[in-house]
Protein backbone atom coordinates (compact mmCIF):
# COMPACT_ATOMS: atom_id res chain seq x y z
CA UNK A 1 0.00 0.00 0.00
CA UNK A 2 2.84 2.46 0.33
CA UNK A 3 4.33 2.28 -2.94
CA UNK A 4 0.79 2.76 -3.98
CA UNK A 5 0.28 5.85 -1.66
CA UNK A 6 3.84 6.98 -2.53
CA UNK A 7 3.13 7.28 -6.35
CA UNK A 8 -0.24 8.88 -5.83
CA UNK A 9 1.99 11.46 -3.96
CA UNK A 10 4.64 11.71 -6.56
CA UNK A 11 1.99 12.09 -9.38
CA UNK A 12 -0.87 13.98 -7.42
CA UNK A 13 -1.22 17.04 -9.25
CA UNK A 14 -0.28 14.74 -12.64
CA UNK A 15 -3.23 12.63 -12.12
CA UNK A 16 -5.37 15.33 -11.38
CA UNK A 17 -4.62 17.66 -14.47
CA UNK A 18 -4.93 14.22 -17.27
CA UNK A 19 -8.44 13.58 -14.65
CA UNK A 20 -9.44 16.55 -15.43
CA UNK A 21 -8.24 16.89 -18.93
CA UNK A 22 -10.42 13.93 -19.72
CA UNK A 23 -13.28 15.02 -18.31
CA UNK A 24 -13.72 18.40 -20.17
CA UNK A 25 -12.44 15.68 -23.72
CA UNK A 26 -15.06 13.68 -23.06
CA UNK A 27 -17.58 16.62 -22.49
CA UNK A 28 -16.01 17.75 -26.15
CA UNK A 29 -16.36 14.23 -27.82
CA UNK A 30 -19.60 14.44 -27.27
CA UNK A 31 -19.79 17.98 -28.62
CA UNK A 32 -17.69 16.52 -31.41
CA UNK A 33 -19.76 13.30 -32.48
CA UNK A 34 -23.31 14.54 -31.61
CA UNK A 35 -22.26 17.83 -34.02
CA UNK A 36 -20.89 16.33 -36.53
CA UNK A 37 -23.77 13.44 -36.58
CA UNK A 38 -26.37 16.48 -36.61
CA UNK A 39 -24.68 18.62 -39.28
CA UNK A 40 -24.06 15.27 -41.61
CA UNK A 41 -27.36 13.57 -41.02
CA UNK A 42 -29.22 16.56 -40.62
CA UNK A 43 -28.08 19.76 -42.53
CA UNK A 44 -26.48 16.78 -45.15
CA UNK A 45 -23.11 18.66 -45.27
CA UNK A 46 -20.19 16.39 -45.87
CA UNK A 47 -18.24 15.00 -43.08
CA UNK A 48 -15.02 17.11 -43.71
CA UNK A 49 -17.32 20.26 -43.25
CA UNK A 50 -18.83 18.55 -40.21
CA UNK A 51 -16.09 17.79 -38.53
CA UNK A 52 -14.40 21.05 -39.03
CA UNK A 53 -17.47 22.63 -37.60
CA UNK A 54 -17.93 20.44 -34.62
CA UNK A 55 -14.30 20.23 -33.64
CA UNK A 56 -14.17 24.58 -33.69
CA UNK A 57 -17.00 24.21 -31.12
CA UNK A 58 -15.71 21.73 -29.15
CA UNK A 59 -12.58 23.58 -29.00
CA UNK A 60 -13.42 26.51 -27.40
CA UNK A 61 -15.40 24.54 -24.82
CA UNK A 62 -12.31 22.94 -24.40
CA UNK A 63 -10.38 26.30 -24.00
CA UNK A 64 -12.55 27.66 -21.23
CA UNK A 65 -12.66 24.36 -19.75
CA UNK A 66 -8.71 23.65 -19.90
CA UNK A 67 -7.67 27.23 -18.99
CA UNK A 68 -10.41 27.43 -16.25
CA UNK A 69 -10.37 24.13 -14.35
CA UNK A 70 -8.11 21.32 -15.65
CA UNK A 71 -4.71 23.51 -15.76
CA UNK A 72 -6.16 26.22 -13.49
CA UNK A 73 -3.50 26.38 -10.74
CA UNK A 74 -0.52 26.65 -13.52
CA UNK A 75 -0.60 30.41 -13.34
CA UNK A 76 0.05 30.53 -17.44
CA UNK A 77 1.35 33.55 -19.14
CA UNK A 78 -1.51 35.40 -19.73
CA UNK A 79 -4.44 34.64 -21.82
CA UNK A 80 -3.21 36.58 -25.74
CA UNK A 81 -0.62 33.44 -25.25
CA UNK A 82 -2.09 31.01 -23.78
CA UNK A 83 -4.72 31.30 -26.32
CA UNK A 84 -2.61 31.64 -29.31
CA UNK A 85 -0.88 28.72 -28.67
CA UNK A 86 -4.02 26.76 -27.85
CA UNK A 87 -5.24 27.99 -31.19
CA UNK A 88 -2.58 27.20 -32.61
CA UNK A 89 -2.00 23.38 -31.51
CA UNK A 90 -6.05 22.61 -31.81
CA UNK A 91 -5.43 23.42 -35.13
CA UNK A 92 -2.97 20.63 -35.68
CA UNK A 93 -5.20 18.51 -33.96
CA UNK A 94 -8.12 19.76 -36.23
CA UNK A 95 -5.78 18.84 -39.22
CA UNK A 96 -5.45 15.32 -37.71
CA UNK A 97 -9.08 14.96 -37.12
CA UNK A 98 -10.35 16.06 -40.51
CA UNK A 99 -7.38 14.27 -41.75
CA UNK A 100 -9.14 10.32 -40.45
CA UNK A 101 -12.31 11.88 -41.82
CA UNK A 102 -10.68 12.74 -45.56
CA UNK A 103 -8.79 9.63 -45.57
CA UNK A 104 -12.08 7.82 -44.94
CA UNK A 105 -14.31 9.44 -47.52
CA UNK A 106 -12.07 10.38 -50.56
CA UNK A 107 -9.16 7.42 -50.01
CA UNK A 108 -11.26 4.89 -48.88
CA UNK A 109 -14.46 6.09 -50.48
CA UNK A 110 -16.68 5.62 -47.38
CA UNK A 111 -19.07 8.10 -47.38
CA UNK A 112 -21.68 6.45 -44.82
CA UNK A 113 -22.27 7.62 -41.28
CA UNK A 114 -20.52 4.70 -39.46
CA UNK A 115 -17.39 5.41 -41.78
CA UNK A 116 -17.65 8.92 -40.98
CA UNK A 117 -17.99 8.03 -36.87
CA UNK A 118 -15.32 5.41 -36.81
CA UNK A 119 -12.89 7.29 -38.48
CA UNK A 120 -13.93 10.41 -36.75
CA UNK A 121 -13.24 8.41 -33.34
CA UNK A 122 -9.90 7.54 -34.07
CA UNK A 123 -8.89 10.91 -35.61
CA UNK A 124 -9.63 12.17 -32.17
CA UNK A 125 -7.75 9.40 -30.36
CA UNK A 126 -4.69 10.80 -31.59
CA UNK A 127 -5.38 14.06 -31.66
CA UNK A 128 -6.28 14.18 -28.06
CA UNK A 129 -3.20 12.26 -27.30
CA UNK A 130 -1.15 14.92 -29.10
CA UNK A 131 -3.24 17.89 -27.04
CA UNK A 132 -2.81 16.62 -23.87
CA UNK A 133 0.85 16.48 -24.71
CA UNK A 134 0.65 19.95 -26.55
CA UNK A 135 -1.44 21.60 -23.50
CA UNK A 136 1.06 20.10 -21.02
CA UNK A 137 4.41 20.91 -22.22
CA UNK A 138 3.46 24.30 -24.30
CA UNK A 139 0.01 26.27 -23.71
CA UNK A 140 -0.62 25.58 -19.84
CA UNK A 141 3.10 25.14 -19.08
CA UNK A 142 3.81 26.92 -15.29
CA UNK A 143 3.22 24.83 -12.82
CA UNK A 144 2.62 25.40 -9.19
CA UNK A 145 4.93 27.02 -7.03
CA UNK A 146 5.59 23.84 -5.23
CA UNK A 147 8.42 21.81 -5.77
CA UNK A 148 8.96 19.44 -8.50
CA UNK A 149 7.33 16.18 -7.56
CA UNK A 150 10.73 14.60 -7.37
CA UNK A 151 12.15 16.68 -5.00
CA UNK A 152 9.57 15.88 -2.68
CA UNK A 153 10.22 12.25 -1.83
CA UNK A 154 12.89 11.50 0.86
CA UNK A 155 16.65 10.69 -0.70
CA UNK A 156 17.94 7.41 -0.61
CA UNK A 157 20.46 6.62 1.80
CA UNK A 158 22.00 3.83 2.30
CA UNK A 159 24.76 2.50 5.29
CA UNK A 160 27.49 0.80 5.07
CA UNK A 161 26.78 -1.82 7.86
Amino acid sequence: MDVIRDLYTRFRELIHEVTKFGIVGAIAFVITIGLTNALHSGAKMSGVMATTIATVVATIFAFIGNRNWAFKHRSGHGLGREGTLFLFFNGIGLLIQVGAVAIAQHGLGERGSLALNVALVLGVGVATLFRLYSYHRWVFNVPSAGPPAAEQLEPETTTGR
